[in-house]
């Protein structure tokens, strides 16, 4: 919850963006003066991650608003919702006018290159900025992963917050384009030839597809509704599994409704032996015992169902196999 209302997060997109803002600047003024295609394609880099930080704080700032009549489920997926139009811009903004000026320079005739030192300065000055940027979205990430103790591989992988995932790869692709740059900028010196120049800003552009492309299938797959962490999924079936009422777990549905928001489904096969004033006590115990266990628990369902109906049963095989035999 401190995360939602303003907390690490948004101090990661904060800084991001501050950064951003000014490094565009500089790029834009650097391209102008070099006549650099690679430096231009860096400065709409620039501009779509400001862009992005931009979508990303509207993120934070809708998500957390409490559920109402019109959203029983509340406003946690506002978050994947932006954060999916933050990988669309640096697609659209970013990428789109990397391969523009790349094409131009290498197909289009020789381009004269001046005042190359301020090239390289302002290059090395944003790789400097872009480092701090970098630096605090590595250290939330490494706390957070720790925190749920996993490797930081696992935790980009299984993670539901999409923030402090696209902040990590959008300043990665920053320190990686600059880099890039500054070979074709060197290059171009070097060689007298613009294609180099070229063939950087198309470099570039590749990165950010790839960059868009991996946010955006992150963020497609949170919308589209994916299961819960499986090691919650596990725990909160051992839990039912132990309880004295509860003869078997038939099956057990999750969804991510929002960042550390998860809505649980559980069919179980209760003791017959149970009257119907008996399984309702059960019901809200069970209930109160999760939501005290399992923090992350927003929403709670559980129905009571035999364990052998054919057509349920059925339905279970088709989307787990035997997993929940086992």
């Amino acid at each position: 919850m401190a995360e939602r209302d303003g907390g690490e997060s948004t101090l990661t997109v904060l800084l991001a963006g501050g950064v951003n803002l000014a490094i565009a600047l500089m790029k834009l003024f650097a391209g102008l003066a070099t006549g650099s295609a690679a430096l231009l394609s860096e400065a709409a880099h620039s501009v779509a991650d400001t862009f992005t930080e931009v979508l990303l704080l509207t993120a934070l700032r809708r998500s957390g608003r409490p559920a109402d009549r019109r959203h029983p489920f509340g406003y946690g997926k506002e978050r994947y919702f932006w954060s999916l139009l933050a990988a669309v811009s640096i697609f659209a903004s970013g990428a789109m006018f990397a391969f523009y000026e790349g094409f131009r320079t290498v197909f289009g005739p020789q381009q004269e290159q001046s005042n190359v030192l301020v090239g390289h300065v302002v290059l090395a000055v944003a790789f400097v900025l872009e480092s701090v940027s970098w630096t605090q979205a590595v250290r939330q990430v490494l706390r957070e992963a720790r925190a749920e103790e996993r490797t930081v591989r696992a935790y980009l992988r299984y993670s539901d917050d999409p923030t402090s995932k696209t902040v990590l790869f959008e300043d990665s692709a920053a320190l990686v384009g600059l880099v890039i740059a500054f070979a074709g900028l060197g290059l171009h010196q070097l060689t007298g030839s613009s294609v180099w120049d070229g063939v950087a800003s198309l470099a570039i552009g590749v990165l950010l597809a790839v960059v868009a492309y991996l946010l955006g299938r992150t963020n497609r797959g949170l919308l589209i509704g994916r299961q819960a962490d499986p090691r919650l999924v596990r725990r909160i079936r051992d839990r039912l599994a132990a309880v004295p009422e509860v003869e078997q777990v038939v099956d057990l549905l999750t969804m991510l409704t929002g960042t550390d928001s998860v809505l649980l489904c559980a069919r179980l096969d209760f003791d017959d032996a149970l009257g119907a004033a008996d399984l309702e006590r059960a019901c809200v115990r069970i209930d109160g015992e999760l939501r005290a266990e399992f923090t992350d628990l927003d929403e709670i369902f559980l129905e009571p169902v035999p364990r052998n109906d054919p057509e349920l049963r059925a339905r279970v095989l088709a989307r787990y196999g035997d997993i929940l035999d086992g």
